[in-house]
């Protein structure tokens, strides 16, 4: 009988550890999916910037029937703008690429070969990442310091890696849509209702309406009071969460 009654009390004791085990990851356990997640890591997709400015980009991987034509818009408003650039797109058309960069436009880092990012080992990126950056640097004398990974794909490895380079991925804030060949006019509304102070807009080159729906954005715009700048001229310097902090939406803001 006394055999039995401490066996009761070590089997009591036991589902009191057990329990008090169970209360302590419950209470516990949003912390530290909070601290989890607030280790993710983002690109920037917009800024915290009280003055009416924007920079509107291009990315540039397949076709190159209108980059003169872009530039040359672009030029007509005086307006600098962003390209990123596939490295293969580079080798195909080194003319365009130094085109961009002789009118003033930023020519950025779009990957080697518009690979998923996400599916790279941390030296596989890095080592993308500088075969492109080498390839710009050779057309324009400039070595990029910005990065749009492709397809918009990025985790915490992909975006460690682009800042353990000392570059800064960027993503956007307001999406044209043209490369799905909305019309002109849908990707002017799509642009003129979405954009706001700090936006970071996405275009694509070689998108069949895009010059066609420039003129009208760019003016509308102007009319609003913005100023176009590149995205190295719209974006806080300095180190992410030491000079500057990303929300959770991916805004850039002054730490």
């Amino acid at each position: 009988m006394k055999l039995f009654l401490l066996k009761r009390k070590r089997l009591a004791a036991l589902a009191c550890v057990l329990a008090a085990g169970v209360m302590f990851a419950a209470v516990n356990s949003p912390l530290t999916v909070g601290a989890a997640a607030a280790k993710r890591q983002l690109p920037i997709y917009c800024v915290q910037r009280d003055q009416k400015m924007l920079s509107i980009s291009f990315d540039a991987a397949w076709g190159n029937e209108d980059t003169q034509q872009l530039i040359d818009i672009l030029g007509k408003y005086d307006i600098k703008a962003t390209f990123f650039v596939v490295g293969e797109w580079v080798d195909k058309y080194p003319e365009s690429v130094k085109a961009l960069s002789d009118a003033g436009h930023e020519v950025m880092n779009h990957s080697n070969d518009h690979a998923h990012m996400s599916k790279l080992s941390r030296d596989e990126i890095i080592a993308d990442v500088n075969t492109c950056n080498d390839k710009i640097e050779a057309v324009t004398g400039v070595r990029p310091t910005l990065i749009r990974p492709p397809y918009g794909e990025y985790d915490d490895n992909v975006v460690s890696a682009i800042r353990s380079m000392g570059m800064e991925p960027i993503q956007w804030d307001v999406d044209s849509l043209d490369w799905k060949d909305l019309s002109a006019a849908e990707i002017t509304k799509r642009v003129t209702t979405k954009v706001q102070s700090g936006s970071i807009v996405l275009f694509h080159n070689a998108a069949k309406h895009t010059p066609e729906a420039l003129p009208t954005i760019l003016e509308d715009l102007l009319q609003q009071g913005y100023t176009f700048v590149p995205i190295s001229q719209l974006i806080l310097p300095g180190q992410c969460d030491v000079d500057y902090t990303i929300d959770h939406t991916g805004k850039q803001c002054p730490a």
